[in-house]
């Protein structure tokens, strides 16, 4: 146990400026239906031991808190500051592993080893972390924050004293020097007396009989790094030889068994929210990303060139991401959406619900520009298949699952419907949509509704129509781009049609156009 550690007054995080609110437990409900888990699912990859779920499942309440995050995601832009961050993390894996051995392995002196190597690599990843922030003197609350503690920290005599001592041990073990002589069955391990190392000898007299590098067939089998008895005997014999230095080393350990700053393995972890989520949208080349202005009114929304984050990571190189544009203004609060199936609808709303539930993490958004109200919750209701452990038609399902969103829904949620009331009569949900609708405007929140339902994108003020376009020239092909435009009144007849392969894709089909 390290018995210089003291209580370390000062708190630090990259991610939440006034204390750690309680983390989501797990993914929020409308992950799926916005396909943000398979986003999370690839954001994290690779990153198990940080454990970084909780913080994309977990928004921000506030303004302030999502500034915080975007004023360090703006540093990161810094390739210094990136490099030297990310060097870090990487170093801090490795000083993870070989903590771990420490435990691992079953040898005393090998497990004291591994811990001297990992306050040396420790030591020095932290001093090249501080060194690096204060000459690029980062602009963020939370990296200044980050670099101020590592100042102090670095000049506190803890961490001197740890620095130090790692470095005279290592040093110590460094210099001793050994022989080992096998005969036969017996090694032998003596002091070091200026023996000649016949090492370069044999190399020199063998160098006549080789032509040129072998191809090598060898298979390559990873060093576990462990000891085995013989190795472990002679390590013991070199430190009856060399008592000084193996007492050093006992000593280190006993002092500073748990070397590390809870704070800095904190960052460790935190800055890892920030790198994972950039390493993903720089794989998604040559799509913009936007810093989004934040607003307390839906009637200050307004997007270009939002992108479905989702599509992007799953399309091919060769599949163009098409990008959309949407606002709302004075008492707008519900996009309609109608138009031809396949025609983008449904990419669309899960593009509107992205943008909001990553703006509340504080995150850059897949759009060009975006000026966004901080949704305190993202309802989905997407038409599903039913379930028949539950003895409830799709019918019931959905209203019942509207019921219960209704009643948690705020001003400031946001609900998203894809296909609702699909299964009943055109009459009936035109009825249910309407008073649907005025329960949306009495709670006073967003929403975006894809519907085959043209009449209720006439609904009143509140609604906005937009439709998915098609080709002029070939209404068989989609355009994928959602205009704001009145309903042409085809939607239902593009369901119908769909429905009893009527529409003219199938009917060029049947013909072998």
């Amino acid at each position: 146990m390290d018995s210089d550690r003291r209580e370390t007054a000062p708190r630090i995080s990259v991610l939440f400026p006034a204390g750690e609110p309680e983390l989501a437990a797990e993914q929020p409900t409308c992950f799926r239906d916005l396909n943000l888990d398979q986003v999370v699912s690839a954001i994290i990859a690779r990153r198990d031991e940080y454990r970084l779920e909780a913080y994309f499942h977990t928004r921000l309440r506030s303004a302030g808190q999502v500034t915080y995050r975007q004023e360090v995601f703006r540093d990161l832009e810094d390739e210094g500051l990136r490099h030297a961050v990310a060097t870090f993390a990487e170093e801090m894996r490795k000083i993870r592993t070989y903590l771990a051995l420490v435990d691992k392995q079953r040898y005393r002196l090998e497990k004291q080893r591994w811990l001297l190597d990992a306050a040396c690599a420790y030591c020095a990843a932290v001093d090249a972390l501080r060194a690096s922030l204060q000459e690029i003197d980062p602009g963020s609350r939370a990296m200044r924050s980050v670099q101020a503690y590592l100042s102090s920290y670095v000049a506190s005599e803890r961490f001197s004293t740890l620095a130090d001592r790692a470095r005279r041990v290592a040093n110590g073990l460094d210099r001793v020097r050994y022989t080992v002589r096998v005969k036969g069955g017996r090694v032998t391990v003596a002091a070091y007396e200026g023996e000649e190392d016949y090492t370069v000898k044999v190399e020199r007299t063998f160098a006549r009989f080789r032509e040129r590098d072998a191809a090598s067939h060898a298979v390559d089998i990873r060093d576990s790094g462990s000891m085995d008895h013989v190795d472990a005997q002679i390590a013991e014999r070199v430190a009856r030889l060399s008592p000084a230095e193996f007492r050093a080393l006992d000593e280190f350990c006993h002092r500073h068994g748990e070397f590390l700053d809870p704070l800095i393995t904190r960052f460790d972890r935190e800055v890892q929210f920030y790198l994972a989520y950039l390493e993903h949208v720089e794989r998604l080349a040559d799509l913009p990303l936007a810093y989004p202005s934040l607003t307390e009114e839906w009637s200050e929304t307004l997007v270009e060139d939002g992108w479905d984050i989702a599509l992007a990571g799953a399309a091919r190189s060769s599949s163009p991401i098409v990008r959309n544009d949407f606002r709302l203004e004075g008492r707008e609060r519900v996009l309609v959406v109608t138009g031809p199936n396949q025609g983008g609808k449904t990419t669309f709303a899960r593009m509107v619900g992205q943008l909001h539930y990553l703006a509340a993490l504080g995150v850059p958004v897949p759009a060009a520009r975006a000026t966004l109200a901080l949704a305190d919750g993202v309802f989905t209701v997407f038409g599903q298949r039913e379930d028949i452990t539950n003895l409830r038609g799709r019918l019931d399902d959905e209203l019942i699952r509207l019921r219960r969103i209704l009643e948690q829904a705020t001003g400031h949620s946001l609900i998203l419907l894809n296909e609702v009331f699909a299964s009943t009569t055109v009459a009936d949900a035109v009825l249910l949509g309407q008073e649907i609708l005025r329960r949306i405007a009495d709670v006073g929140c967003a929403a975006v509704w894809v519907t085959f339902v043209d009449e209720l994108a006439s609904f009143g003020e509140p609604v906005v129509s937009m439709v998915a376009g098609v080709e002029p020239d070939d209404p068989s092909k989609r355009t994928f781009a959602i205009t704001r435009r009145r309903a042409d009144g085809q939607a239902y007849a593009w369901a119908i049609a769909e429905k009893y392969g009527l529409s003219y894709e199938a009917l060029k089909r049947r013909v072998g156009g």
